[in-house]
């Protein structure tokens, strides 16, 4: 074979993959006029590159574990993706309740489909959901108050946490939590942030039910603090159904799977 054509395919994957933030084998081997067993073997050599990550079905944009992008990046990255959770999660979130909302580009979009509900609390400890629910209070969109925790404020992902916001939590008890991550693993969920993890491990352990939100991109990623087991996990609301070796595994038959849609597709 050509190296000239492998180079020329990796080229034109990666041009679709900087626009789209996500690529599906199917469409890449339709657009390249090539089989999707060709396409997957390009996928595999340029993840092996370093140069993006396999997803089922696909790959996404590589981004190490190491380090977190800022809020104002994250919030362009799997923008549709994100706003179609944000827009699944809201529709769970009942007159009167008490919830929990904490740090993070999907929980943002959460914060911006509140809508039609009344006499709710929502509890955060995010900078940028709470600007964004008060302004959706001033607008009347919904009723009720916005609580926002005390804590060590991180300019870049506009967040509070540390000692202050997880002794705060403690005081709470919540209808539901809603919980975003950095990664998901079958040894659980992880975030960049030792102490925004803490505090969304709190968040768990205080609410009655909980929703973890993750695009696919987060699917099989491990980033660096460990927020809880999949066994903590009452819910999760993902764009892509489960993997599907996660569907043979015995720690997930608890976890009610919601596509971004809302059917569950447990």
């Amino acid at each position: 074979m050509d190296k000239s054509l492998h180079s020329e395919r990796y080229r034109a994957i990666m041009r679709e993959l900087e626009m789209k933030n996500k690529v599906r084998v199917v469409d890449l081997a339709e657009k390249l006029n090539v089989t999707p067993e060709t396409i997957r073997k390009d996928l595999t050599a340029l993840e092996e590159k370093k140069k993006l990550r396999r997803i089922h079905g696909g790959a996404v944009q590589y981004f190490g574990l190491i380090k977190e992008p800022h809020f104002n990046k994250k919030i362009g990255i799997f923008h549709y993706q994100k706003k179609l959770i944000g827009e699944a999660a809201a529709r769970y979130i009942l007159d009167g309740e008490t919830i929990a909302l904490d740090v993070g580009s999907t929980t943002f979009h959460i914060a911006s489909s509140i809508k039609n509900v009344e006499n709710i609390t929502i509890v955060t400890n995010s900078l940028a959901a709470a600007e964004l629910l008060n302004n959706r209070l001033e607008n009347q969109l919904f009723d009720g108050k916005v609580i926002v925790l005390g804590g060590t404020s991180n300019p870049l992902q506009r967040s509070l946490s540390g000692s202050i916001t997880n002794q705060l939590l403690e005081h709470f008890y919540f209808d539901k939590a809603f919980i975003s991550c950095g990664g998901m693993t079958k040894d659980g969920i992880f975030d960049f942030n030792i102490d925004e993890a803490t505090a969304s491990s709190i968040m768990i352990r205080r609410s009655k039910q909980n929703f973890v939100v993750a695009d696919s991109s987060k699917i099989n990623q491990r980033a660096l603090f460990h927020i809880g087991s999949i066994s903590a996990i009452d819910n999760l609301i993902s764009d892509e159904e489960m993997p599907y070796d996660w569907k043979l595994d015995q720690i997930f038959k608890t976890v009610n799977w919601i596509n971004a849609d809302g059917i569950s597709v447990k």
